[in-house]
C-alpha cells in the first residue's frame, strides 16, 4: 500500500489558490486495488485541479485516454477512448467521512489527502457496461437484432366488469 503514497497531494506548505497535478495512469495503478478490471492495456493521463482555500480544498479531476475492452458481441479486442471529469469538494473535520455524494471529511490535522480512489472511480464510471466493437459487422448487428428480445406493447387491462356496475350504480343515485 506505499504505492498508494504516490497519488497524496501534500497541500499543507501550499498557498491559497489553483495548483495542477498529472498523473500518468496504467495496469499498475489497477493493480493496487483488489478488484478484477473489465479492460487491459489502460493509457491514461488524470490532470487534478485543486484549489486551496482557508478552510477546505476543491479537486477538479478530469481523466482522458484509452483503454482494450473486449466486445460484449464477437468477443474481439479493440481500443476504446474514456474522458470523465468530476468535482470533489474537501473540508475538515474531526474524521474521516465520505458518505456525501460530492463532499469528503478529512481529519483537521491531515496534511495530505490522497486522490487514488477518485482517480479510479472516475475512470470506471467512463468504462461502458455495454462493450460494443466500433468494427462490428453489420452481419453481426443484424444476427443480434433478429435473436434480440423485441419489446411488446402491453395493454392496459379492461376494467373489470363488477367495478363498473358498481360505478353505474354510483351514477344512477345522484
Amino acid at each position: 500500500m506505499d504505492r498508494l503514497r504516490n497519488y497524496d497531494i501534500v497541500f499543507s506548505g501550499l498557498k491559497n489558490g489553483r495548483h495542477e497535478f498529472k498523473f500518468e495512469i496504467d495496469k499498475e495503478f489497477f493493480q493496487l486495488f483488489d478488484t478484477e478490471q473489465e479492460f487491459t492495456e489502460p493509457k491514461i493521463v488524470a490532470d487534478v485541479l485543486m484549489e486551496k482555500h482557508t478552510t477546505f480544498l476543491e479537486f477538479w479531476i478530469k481523466t482522458g485516454g484509452m483503454v482494450n475492452l473486449v466486445c460484449d458481441i464477437t468477443n474481439d479486442q479493440f481500443d476504446h477512448p474514456i474522458e470523465n471529469e468530476m468535482k470533489v469538494l474537501v473540508k475538515f473535520g474531526e474524521e474521516y467521512d465520505d458518505s456525501e455524494i460530492d463532499v469528503i471529511t478529512i481529519p483537521s490535522k491531515d496534511h495530505a489527502f490522497n486522490i487514488a480512489q477518485l482517480i479510479y472511480e472516475n475512470v470506471m464510471l467512463s468504462i461502458p457496461m455495454k462493450k460494443v466493437s466500433p468494427n462490428i459487422s453489420k452481419e453481426d448487428l443484424e444476427i443480434l437484432e433478429k435473436f434480440s428480445p423485441k419489446d411488446e406493447v402491453v395493454e392496459e387491462p379492461k376494467s373489470d366488469p363488477r367495478w363498473e356496475a358498481l360505478k353505474n350504480l354510483k351514477d344512477n343515485n345522484k
